[in-house]
C-alpha cells in the first residue's frame, strides 16, 4: 500500500513536470508587460529577450531583460520574472509573484542574485555555470522542467524546480 502511494506521488511529481511547455509568443505578451514595475518605477522590457513556461493551465514562468539605462538598478538587476507556480533556486523558493534578478562574473560562472521586484528585497543567489551543452546562446532563455530544467543567461545556466 504505502509502495503504490510513493508510486502514484511519483507519477503525479513527474506528470507535473512534464505538463510544462515552452510558452508561444502570444502567451507570452499576455504576461510579459511592456514596462515592469519595480519598485516605485515601470523599467521598459526587452519583448525580444522574452522566454518562458507554462503549464497550459493559465499558469506561467517568463521573464525578459529589462532596459535599466536611466534608472536607479546600479547593475542591481538585469532581468524580470513573472513567477505563477513556486519555484525552487538552490536554497530558496520564489513564490508566486515579481522578482527582478542581476550578476555578477565570479571566476569561471555568474553569481546571480533575485529580488523582490517591488521592494528590492534580497531573496537569496546563485552560481550559474558555463554550460556548453545548450545549443543557442541567448540573453535569458527559461527550459521546461522535462527538458533541461535550467535557466539560461549567455553562456552560463543554472538549475530551477517546479516546486508544487
Amino acid at each position: 500500500m504505502i509502495r503504490c502511494a510513493a508510486a502514484l506521488v511519483l507519477l503525479f511529481l513527474y506528470a507535473g513536470a512534464a505538463n510544462w511547455r515552452p510558452a508561444n509568443e502570444a502567451e507570452l505578451k499576455e504576461v510579459i508587460p511592456a514596462r515592469a514595475p519595480v519598485g516605485s518605477e515601470r523599467i521598459e522590457t526587452e519583448f525580444r529577450t522574452a522566454s518562458g513556461i507554462t503549464d497550459g493551465k493559465g499558469r506561467y514562468i517568463a521573464g525578459v531583460v529589462l532596459i535599466t539605462a536611466g534608472y536607479s538598478a546600479d547593475g542591481k538587476y538585469s532581468h524580470f520574472l513573472v513567477v505563477q507556480a513556486p519555484m525552487k533556486i538552490a536554497d530558496f523558493v520564489l513564490k508566486p509573484g515579481n522578482y527582478v534578478f542581476g550578476w555578477r562574473h565570479e571566476d569561471d560562472g555568474l553569481r546571480v542574485m533575485f529580488y523582490e521586484a517591488q521592494s528590492g528585497k534580497l531573496l537569496g543567489t546563485v552560481d550559474a555555470v558555463r554550460n556548453s551543452t545548450i545549443g543557442k546562446i541567448e540573453s535569458f532563455h527559461l527550459f521546461p522542467p522535462n527538458e533541461k530544467s535550467v535557466i539560461q543567461i549567455g553562456r552560463f545556466a543554472f538549475p530551477y524546480k517546479i516546486a508544487e
